[in-house]
């Protein structure tokens, strides 16, 4: 089988990339430089890309500052921070980048036709705190008839299937698959922030930070 994965680099794709290949998988990653401000996250993505052995590891450029509407994408917004895991979840955060998986999905989909691809891999979870719109199941469902309709393949009858293996996984499940599947962490980056070292106070550390510490293990990325 031939896979496209969405890989940012971060803790979540970088464990569905390995499931990928677990899963027998020949393994294409897309990863994206919308200008974001942790475009740090890029270098782990390559990084990652490496230790995987992937096939080929694609870089797709585009500019998301040029509207703005969210603090991964307009500097002017200030990232949310210690915040506890509660106030997480009262509402969709300004860290939501306005129709981003559906932008990188549809990357996915015009790479994954032109290689003939039978799978796009994407690391969205529907449990986690953030509550991003475009990572819950009923998203994820529309964008696949989407992919039947809207391609030659599916079609065809051989529509490109999304797999989803974490969307029901806690954050602890998470990186308990990833140790199952030797995910080297310490090349993985998950901060908003795009320091030199992870923040530790943005809501990507804190959930990534409280997860570690709930499995009583020790997160090896350095923080500021």
């Amino acid at each position: 089988m031939k896979a496209v994965i969405l890989l940012s680099g971060g803790l979540d794709s970088s464990t569905v990339l390995y499931q990928a290949k677990a899963d027998g998988c020949e393994c294409y990653a897309i990863s994206f430089d919308y200008k974001q401000r942790h475009r740090r996250e890029l270098e782990s993505a390559r990084a990652i890309a490496l230790s995987a052995a992937v096939k080929a590891h694609q870089i797709v450029n585009f500019d998301l500052t040029l509207w703005g509407g969210s603090a991964l994408t307009d500097d002017e917004m200030e990232l949310p921070i210690d915040r506890t895991l509660g106030e997480m979840s009262q509402n969709i955060p300004i860290t939501y980048v306005p129709a981003r998986n559906t932008i990188f999905l549809s990357f996915a989909l015009a790479y994954a036709e032109t290689l003939e691809a039978d799978r796009i891999y994407i690391g969205v979870n529907a449990l986690d705190y953030s509550g991003y719109p475009d990572c819950r199941l009923d998203y994820i469902q529309a964008m696949q008839e989407v992919f039947r309709l809207g391609t030659k393949q599916g079609r065809e009858g051989n529509a490109i299937n999304i797999i989803t293996p974490l969307i029901e996984l806690k954050k602890t499940e998470i990186i308990q698959l990833g140790n199952k599947l030797g995910v080297p962490w310490e090349h993985t980056w998950s901060c908003y922030a795009g320091g030199e070292n992870a923040c530790g106070v943005c809501d990507s550390c804190r959930l990534r930070l409280a997860a570690f510490e709930e499995l009583r293990l020790k997160d090896p990325v350095a923080y500021a």
